[in-house]
This record gives C-alpha cells, structure tokens and sequence, in this order.
C-alpha cells in the first residue's frame, strides 16, 4: 500500500505561481511512477504531468507544458508539481497518484490516489 497526500493548494491570481507538493509513505516510492492529474466542476479526471522514478522521462499534458514543472525527490518521498503563469482555467482539484503501470498519463495505470488539493486561479 501507498499512502498519498497532498499540500501547497490555494487560491492565486492569474500570471501567478503555486507549488504543489505530495509526500508518499508505505511501499518503496521510487519505484513508481509518480503523476498529477486534475478535476475540474463538471469535467472528467486529466492528466497533467508524470515522472518515472528516477526521474529520467517526464511528461506534460500540451495544456500546461512550458508552464508547470514536475519533479521528485526519493530521498524524501516527495513529488512536486511547480505551477507558473497560472489561468484560470488551471482551476481545478489536483490530484497525486503513483503508478506501476505502463502508460504514464493514464489514469488507469495508477493504482494509488491521493486526496487531492484545491487549486483556484482567478483573473
């Protein structure tokens, strides 16, 4: 089992940055495949970035590539999800997950989920 939870949600003003964070306990982290997806109102669970466990391929949904940044830390148990130039749009519930899967940016791959963190960007 891996236990997943979020932090670093809030409210932002468009243009502006916030730094997701998820801190993993239970199974070896970095053995897994970390990613961060997102819900918003009324719209089906994206994907939005994934890192391998060494870190060695990332990938960025086409929506948020040049503007958020997923990185980890296995040292801490940690993935990041650095989020800049914000719109309003990017509102949404963010979710971490951690996969053993084959396929990083589908949902259906990962096995564990976090809670999830509110992101509000407004304009």
């Amino acid at each position: 089992q891996v236990q997943l939870r979020e932090s670093g949600g809030g409210l932002v003003l468009a243009g502006g940055s916030l730094r997701l964070s998820c801190a993993a306990s239970g199974r070896t982290f970095s053995s897994f495949t970390m990613g961060w997806f997102r819900q918003a109102p009324g719209k089906e669970r994206a994907f939005v970035a994934s890192i391998t466990w060494l870190g060695g391929r990332t990938d960025y949904a086409d929506s948020v590539k040049g503007r958020f940044t997923i990185s980890r830390d296995n040292a801490k148990n940690t993935v990041y999800l650095q989020m800049n130039s914000l719109k309003p749009e990017d509102t949404a519930v963010y979710y971490c997950a951690a996969s053993t899967g084959l396929i990083p940016t589908a949902a259906k791959s990962y096995q564990y989920w976090g809670q999830g963190t509110q992101v509000t960007v407004s304009s």
